[in-house]
């Protein structure tokens, strides 16, 4: 029965994402690779999310920088921090520095927005493909800082 649970919520999963979005240029499609909205609707997919432990799952939202944390340096080097969303769910943010540039002047209490895929913690979870593939095969993500557009 528990199985049945996870699958039914998955699938309710798979369509919330499948809603429109603003991409970083303010224009909004229903296309391929186009995320769910941010705000209250991205923070309801994102707790769905925490509940159901989903992963790979493409996430737009918003929130405070409650920590700074060290980079990772280990592979491939991400820019690391907590973000706290509107419903009081944290999530780890990796960003990867390698590929996108650093976020600029990042500092507690800074109020951040970002797409980027959701995998599933104890803690609330990990957002990363916060920036473009350069493969070109993966949709864009991305993080929103002091008016400026990380990818």
């Amino acid at each position: 029965m528990k199985g049945l649970v996870a699958v039914v919520v998955l699938i309710g999963l798979a369509g919330l994402a499948a809603g429109g979005c603003a991409s970083p240029d303010g224009e909004t499609g229903n296309g391929a690779g186009d995320g769910p909205p941010a705000g209250a609707d991205g923070d309801a997919i994102l707790a769905k999310a925490f509940e159901a432990h989903a992963g790979d799952l493409e996430v737009e939202g918003a929130g405070t920088v409650t920590r700074i944390l060290a980079d990772d340096n280990e592979g491939g080097r991400h820019q690391r921090f907590i973000v706290r969303l509107a419903s009081g769910q944290t999530l780890l943010i990796a960003h990867n520095i390698d590929v996108a540039p650093r976020v600029e002047d990042l500092r507690e209490g800074d109020t951040i927005s970002f797409r980027g895929v959701y995998e599933w913690n104890e803690e609330g979870g990990t957002v990363h493909w916060t920036h473009q593939d350069p493969g070109g095969t993966h949709p864009s993500g991305w993080i929103r800082h002091a008016g400026h557009t990380y990818q």
